[in-house]
């Protein structure tokens, strides 16, 4: 029979980019996963160590277990790699998320050495090459060694579990379609077993498909009640098994997403795979603690961005109940040399996680036209990826994420079965009021196309401030966004699914912004999952049913102003706040969001109370009177070619920290900016963007120091500061209207 064997212990890494024979110089002993940028690649400067890599271990045939077939099977290298054993070239695989497996059988010796190859570096013909996220380079995954009779079911193709189930329901009962892949000389086995090891269902057929009918079947019904079966199938000298979950889905235009025949809002956050000072190469403790931040934030959905996430994380996504948006890195910049690519990936994809009832929707690409308008070999890409999905599971739906600046009368939104846009109206350009009325305008102009919110957020760090502003990084104006947000997106039904970019910080070492380089801070917890921001505490109220009351703002202790502001956010109908144990005020809301202003005397503990029946929920926090702003709250961004409170302002005049749209209103505001507008645009084709109308009109909602600090960072549209201050001044004359 089957045994599989952990292989992660006893190897050797080096960045030696030369084929090793054996083991020398230049190593070091590691234990998968690994990852060699766990530290650059999280640091910023862009400059993480990208190249082939080897990893060397050596082993005795004499320890492995008996068996006629061996296979070593890689969950992960980033993200090509090449296989060796004893000196022979087994295997090549492009595709850094997905499983393969190499057939070593005939190369083994009595003494192996094995050596593979990753290499990370740029190309033109492996997917990802563009993205906001760090590439890590590594064996990031376990790898297993599979010891297999001669007679085993599939491990050849594409990766995947040898074995395809397929619920369908219809009434009060579910077909049940079981296939299987494999060599056998008899018949199969297959037992369907219910959560508590029941058996429901077990036939002997000589079929490598098989259908029967199970009755009243239990749902798989989310996070309400994610319900699993176990299907097996096996031979005398194999067996495979798999967890299967049964429901019924469909999308509504109008009434977004349905399971089972009820109306269950997809809700929820996009997720990326890396932690602070460990990279992608996670281990289960870290998949498990994810999870459970998301469940308790509420979430019913999570977008599994930008790859194919682990085993280990799909399993959780069943077990919790999440609805799920799997992709491949199909992403920024579209390469007609790698087309072959975006479909072996896809086909992995797909494969290995056809079982997954937590899966609903395949995602085609994303942002795929960030770099300019898609041109037709783009397009017809997609629709060659669209059909391939289609024909490879009937059972679910195809989507794509959408950049903004995407015009709606692109024929690139009509190529999959529903449609979502990445929009950061009020962070990058345009004002937080602006998405909901943007959705309205499409599912009127497009009332065949069901429409979601694939990415919206902002990024926040422990910087502070009582007056919030857009750009700004602190954590009271990333609270603001998302209230907005909440109130714009969870009223409209007909939006298929939303999600939160991101639920973690992660890594992208190209990034230079809010005072810590290295990192895009987006998450509604932070990137060591040490804390969580009072955003997540705003969605919890919205999408919990667990009852709490959060006070906002006490990592903002030392405040100026005599009277000041503070936030509670609560699932409960009334909040009481108490000043230094006395009762100050009750406060009651419909949204979930509470707003009280206080005295700000001497040092004041704040506690809010909420009651629900005989329990007492509470939260507290201590302010502090000032008479100076504490500069450890106030942004220095390492790396700005200007910070705001650099900038003189004039009253009733403008300056630097207007934003562009204000300005440009008036016609000497257009005068001094148009050359400003033109360094932007021709400097950003450095960077790989094409600066078109609708970016053009997103960047209006930029303070004029906020778009310079980003074209420098991420264009390569760099401008003195001298220049800039000598711009300021210019600014300063021109009165506001």
């Amino acid at each position: 029979m089957r045994v599989v064997k952990l292989f992660n212990e006893d190897w050797y890494f080096t960045k030696n980019p030369d084929l090793p024979e054996k083991l020398g110089e230049g190593f070091e002993k590691v234990t998968l996963p690994h990852t060699w940028n766990a530290l650059d690649g999280q640091d910023g400067g862009n400059d993480y160590h990208r190249g082939t890599c080897h990893y060397l271990k050596t082993f005795a045939k004499k320890d492995l277990p008996e068996n006629d077939v061996y296979y070593l099977e890689f969950e992960g290298a980033n993200s090509s790699a090449d296989v060796y054993l004893n000196g022979a070239k087994l295997a090549h695989h492009d595709g850094g998320y997905s499983t393969f497996r190499v057939n070593i059988t005939d190369a083994l010796a009595e003494e192996n050495t094995l050596v593979v190859g990753v290499d990370n570096s740029a190309n033109e013909t492996v997917y990802p090459q563009m993205a906001d996220f760090t590439f890590y380079g590594g064996l990031y995954r376990n790898v297993n060694l599979i010891a297999v009779n001669e007679k085993h079911f599939d491990l050849d193709y594409y990766g995947g579990p040898g074995i395809m189930v397929t619920p369908t329901v219809a009434g009060g009962a579910s077909e049940i379609e079981i296939e299987v892949f494999g060599d056998f000389d008899e018949g199969v086995t297959y037992t369907m077993l219910d959560k508590d090891g029941n058996e429901v269902h077990s036939e002997m057929s000589p079929e490598k498909k098989i259908k029967f009918t199970l009755e009243n079947p239990h749902l798989w019904h989310g996070r309400k009640d994610p319900y699993l079966y176990t299907v097996k199938a096996s031979t005398s000298t194999d067996e495979v098994c798999t967890r299967v979950g049964i429901r019924s889905f469909e999308i509504d235009v109008n009434k977004g997403f349905i399971l089972n025949g009820e109306e269950y809002p997809l809700r929820g956050v996009s997720r990326h795979q890396d932690f602070k000072g460990i990279g992608n190469a996670l281990l289960p403790e870290h998949h498990k603690r994810d999870m459970e931040l998301i469940h308790e934030v509420g979430a019913t959905t999570v977008r599994l961005a930008h790859y194919q996430h682990s085993q280990c994380f799909y399993d959780l996504c069943d077990e919790y109940g999440m609805v799920v948006w799997a992709e491949i890195p199909y992403i920024s910049k579209h390469m007609p040399t790698a087309n072959e690519n975006t479909k072996s990936q896809m086909k992995e994809l797909i494969v290995q996680n056809y079982n997954h009832p937590s899966i609903v929707v395949w995602g085609l690409s994303n942002e795929i036209t960030i770099s300019g308008s898609s041109d037709d070999d783009c397009l017809k890409n997609h629709v060659e990826l669209n059909d391939m999905v289609h024909e490879m599971d009937k059972s679910r739906l195809t989507t794509m994420a959408c950049v903004s600046m995407l015009k709606t009368d692109s024929p690139m939104i009509d190529v999959p079965d529903v449609i979502s846009y990445n929009h950061y109206f009020g962070w990058y350009g345009g004002s937080a009021d602006m998405n909901g009325p943007w959705l309205d305008k499409f599912h009127a102009e497009h009332p065949n196309i069901p429409i979601g919110l694939s990415e919206y957020g902002c990024e926040a760090l422990n910087w502070h401030t009582s007056k919030p502003m857009q750009g700004d990084y602190t954590e009271e104006y990333q609270a603001y966004y998302h209230e907005e947000l909440i109130k714009q997106l969870f009223t409209r039904p007909y939006l298929w699914a939303t999600h939160v970019w991101n639920m973690f910080d992660f890594g992208a070492d190209a990034r230079s912004e809010g005072g810590e380089n290295g990192q895009n801070h987006k998450g509604l917890v932070n990137f060591d999952r040490t804390y969580k921001k009072d955003s997540f505490y705003a969605y919890k109220a919205w999408l919990s049913d667990e009852k709490f009351v959060h006070l906002c703002g006490k990592r903002y202790v030392d405040r100026v102003e005599d009277e000041t502001k503070i936030t509670v956010y609560s699932n409960l109908d009334e909040v009481e706040v108490y000043l230094n144990g006395e009762l100050f005020e009750k406060g009651a809301s419909d949204n979930h969001f509470f707003y009280f202003m206080i005295p700000n005397e001497g040092e004041t503990k704040i506690t809010v109370k909420a009651v629900s029946g005989d329990e007492v929920y509470s939260d507290e926090g201590v302010i502090r009177k000032v008479d100076v702003m504490n500069e450890d709250y106030v942004l220095k961004e390492a790396g700005a070619i200007i910070n705001w409170f650099d900038i003189t302002e004039v009253e009733g005049h403008f300056s630097l920290n207007d934003t562009m749209g204000d300005i440009m209103k008036t016609e000497q505001g257009r005068a001094v900016l148009g050359g400003l507008m033109q360094k932007m645009a021709s400097g950003s084709s450095h960077g790989g963007f094409e600066l078109g109308e609708e970016a053009m009109q997103m960047m209006n909602g930029f303070t004029v120091v906020r778009m310079i600090n980003l074209a420098g960072t991420m264009m390569n549209a760099d401008i003195p500061k001298e220049k800039l201050l000598e711009l300021n001044a210019v600014l300063n004359t021109i009165p506001k209207e």
